[in-house]
């Protein structure tokens, strides 16, 4: 089922979010849901506030991509209660969007390796490392469970200049390719 992509003034895209537990209800179908969604948006990550849920889960699908931008080889995996535990190396830019941001892009400045810990579908422990455009993705997709938008790690004036479409996000007088839910709801 595809579910709505929760616009830029929601609430729940600024809350920390909370340890998904392996009891929780409908995690099996929670994921499929958020797979749907994903790639019915055209996009290559989606996190829980997105949907709605301040859960530390997140999906990740640089598979995708791969082929064109010929960057890293592509991953797909699900991570639940992640941790970054290390970024290293020097800062690159790469201009980025959001699902929950239609129609912003930006260059945002991160670290091109990532040491992290996190869990899969079933709840086993991994640590692994990644690099470039996964790396990249994976802390897009980890800032939402932390509560930050890619739009706060823009450059001051860029910020500024966004200001009143992010405003026309919040205010639903937006036109997305996908179901969304909006911070102020239209007449």
């Amino acid at each position: 089922m595809i579910l709505p992509i929760y616009g830029y003034g929601q609430p729940v895209l600024k809350k920390l979010a909370r340890q998904v537990d392996p009891q929780h209800p409908n995690l099996k179908e929670l994921i499929t849901n958020m797979w749907e969604t994903m790639y019915n948006a055209h996009g290559v990550g989606l996190a829980g506030p997105q949907v709605g849920l301040d859960l530390r889960i997140f999906l990740v699908d640089t598979e995708q991509v791969k082929d064109d931008e010929k960057l890293d080889i592509g991953i797909k995996k699900v991570f639940i209660n992640a941790e970054i535990l290390e970024e290293e190396g020097q800062p690159w830019s790469y201009e980025e969007g959001c699902l929950s941001i239609p129609d912003i892009r930006g260059e945002v400045e991160r670290l091109p390796t990532i040491r992290i810990r996190y869990q899969d579908e079933h709840f086993t422990w991994f640590e692994e490392t990644y690099s470039g455009l996964n790396a990249r993705v994976i802390q897009h997709e980890y800032d939402h469970i932390e509560g930050v938008l890619f739009t706060e790690k823009l450059k001051p004036l860029k910020r500024r200049l966004i200001k009143k479409k992010l405003e026309m996000i919040r205010a639903g007088q937006i036109q997305a390719d996908y179901k969304m839910r909006f911070a102020i709801r239209q007449g």
